[in-house]
């Protein structure tokens, strides 16, 4: 039920972790990306850093109408991930 209560504008605010790289295009051509380590499918990229950085969160607003709209779980910062307990696991 707490999902319900997570809006738009909350998931908008969380402390994402952004991964930032550069990469050259099919011409040759440098561009920045923007992905985010919680959400797999986000990829923006931008002719600059500083550009990338301005303008991702929007593509991140459409990204997250459609996760709620169609009910996706959406990974949230600090969340535990499905990795096993290795110290439990090592002698």
């Amino acid at each position: 039920m707490a999902e319900q209560n997570k809006d738009l504008e909350y998931y908008l605010n969380l402390n994402w972790t952004l991964i930032e790289g550069q990469d050259l295009d099919f011409e040759g051509n440098p561009y920045w990306y923007i992905e985010i380590k919680e959400i797999p499918s986000f990829t923006f990229c931008a002719k600059t850093l500083a550009r990338a950085r301005e303008n991702y969160k929007r593509q991140l607003k459409l990204s997250l109408m459609v996760m709620l709209e169609n009910n996706e779980h959406i990974t949230e910062p600090g969340e535990e991930e499905d990795e096993p307990d290795w110290e439990s696991l090592c002698p």
